[in-house]
């Protein structure tokens, strides 16, 4: 019970969900070894936190093996139509599951992953941007779908390296 309240009670406040990438697309990126612009993935010992795309938990550098790929987190294909490196674990994990919250150990580590979120449009036309900074990304996101009705969904990138780390949808 308590945790259904809990669910419950996000979906109600947040308004959002946290779209991680699919265990699915994962498994076939692992299986063939290239991604899906043709590239050969490089698999590595972590160096940095990432986080996982599949995940969304961060990468203990030594640790955990990891797999470089490139990405495109569109369906459209348009001037806005960013693709560019990120990493999964090379072995399988269990997808995000909180998906009404943004994944708490990124949004607690500032430093490692400074955040902008980037609103779409249906069409997939870039909107809107914002930089996270110190403010509660988990208040910001309900208040930007709020204002921006225009706003279809938004992508959380790392500020610094400009890359994906996840889809964020209103419901």
């Amino acid at each position: 019970m308590g945790f259904l309240y809990q669910t419950l009670k996000d979906i109600k406040m947040n308004k959002f969900k946290i779209i991680p990438l699919e265990a699915q697309y994962a498994s076939r990126i692992r299986e063939t070894k290239i991604d899906d612009f043709g590239n050969k993935i490089v698999e590595q010992m972590a160096t940095g936190r990432g986080p996982c795309r599949v995940s969304l938990k961060p990468f203990e550098p030594g640790k955990d093996k990891r797999i470089l790929i490139s990405h495109s987190p569109f369906e459209i294909d348009n001037a806005f139509n960013q693709s560019g490196p990120i990493f999964i674990h090379k072995q399988a994990v269990e997808p995000y599951k909180n998906i009404y919250k943004f994944p708490p150990e990124i949004k607690a580590d500032k430093q490692n992953f400074p955040l902008s979120l980037i609103g779409y449009s249906e069409d997939q036309k870039m909107i809107f941007t914002k930089m996270v900074g110190d403010h509660d990304v988990d208040l910001m996101i309900p208040k930007i779908f709020s204002e921006h009705k225009d706003i279809s969904f938004m992508h959380a990138r790392n500020s610094e390296a400009g890359c994906y780390i996840c889809r964020i949808e209103r419901i």
